[in-house]
């Protein structure tokens, strides 16, 4: 029913789960940052990938789900200060440009892959804390599960905010989402507005961010494919980015545990303590 394949293709080794049942698939890249780069359920595609940032080790990879950490977003001038340190950090941390290691494989009543990342010298020149981070991709009937651990291994508790930045395939800039979510703040003109006046980013260069959402779940149709996709996500993710790009057939429907720039606020910083491990999920359903 379920099986797991090895693919080398032109650049990577990707990662090929599978389900006869459902005919319903997962691929991941560990080397690329770990990214999931397709999710197709009853034999249809449900992510956008652009192939050219994809093998192009320089640029951020524009499809798929990338991994966002040790934090989501934006620093101010690419840079937060800890402890009377300043350090550099690219937008939405690191993990997704760095390798993964592959460290279990599973086809017992479903398809899963598990991966991990630890601390290096390079890691620590952005972000001075000593960390494992492993992940579980689980593809089981017509569900994504990402199970994640955060470890942390540091003498001192750790601060993080990560985060999904899944891309769904569809052209459409206005989707209508189910979310109890009643305001979020346009970025593009910094205005709290209504949720349910409408979420349209047609022509918008920023984001969306849901503000005051209680039940973690946000659910929306790929009107090119009929099929109403739902995320399930744990406590720790406290808004729901929405974003996208004008000509581009995507839409990115983002959980993120904290705000952009979060670093250098440190008013939602969520905080490992020493030798403890935060486990979470997001769960990406198909029907």
């Amino acid at each position: 029913m379920y099986e797991i394949t090895k693919e080398k293709d032109e650049q990577y080794t990707i990662y090929h789960l599978k389900s006869s049942e459902t005919g319903s698939w997962l691929k991941v890249a560990p080397e690329r940052g770990g990214i999931i780069t397709a999710f197709g359920v009853q034999g249809v595609e449900t992510l956008f990938l652009n192939k050219k940032t994809f093998y192009d080790e320089e640029a951020n990879v524009r499809g798929g789900i990338p991994i966002l950490f040790p934090i989501s977003g934006q620093l101010r001038d690419g840079e937060y200060e800890w402890e009377g340190t300043v350090y550099k950090m690219k937008n939405h941390g690191f993990a997704r440009n760095l390798p993964w290691e592959v460290i279990d494989t599973n086809t017992d009543g479903q398809a899963s892959i598990t991966i991990r990342l630890t601390s290096n010298e390079e890691t620590k020149s952005a972000y001075p804390f000593e960390f494992e981070v492993i992940y579980t991709y689980i593809l089981k009937g017509n569900q994504l599960q990402i199970l994640q651990e955060y470890v942390n291994k540091s003498e001192t508790e750790m601060p993080i905010y990560a985060g999904f930045h899944p891309y769904f395939r569809t052209a459409n800039k206005k989707l209508d989402y189910e979310t109890d979510a009643k305001t979020y703040r346009d970025d593009n003109d910094y205005e709290i507005k209504n949720v349910g006046d409408g979420l349209d980013l047609t022509d918008k260069k920023e984001s969306f961010v849901l503000l005051d959402s209680e039940k973690k779940e946000i659910a929306f149709t790929l009107p090119e494919i009929d099929k109403k996709v739902t995320l399930e996500y744990g406590e720790e993710f406290k808004y729901v980015y929405l974003w996208t790009e004008r000509d581009q057939d995507f839409m990115c429907v983002e959980p993120w545990m904290a705000q952009t720039d979060e670093m250098n606020r440190k008013d939602e910083l969520y905080f490992i303590g020493k030798g403890e491990t935060l486990k979470t999920f997001l769960n990406v359903s198909v029907q």
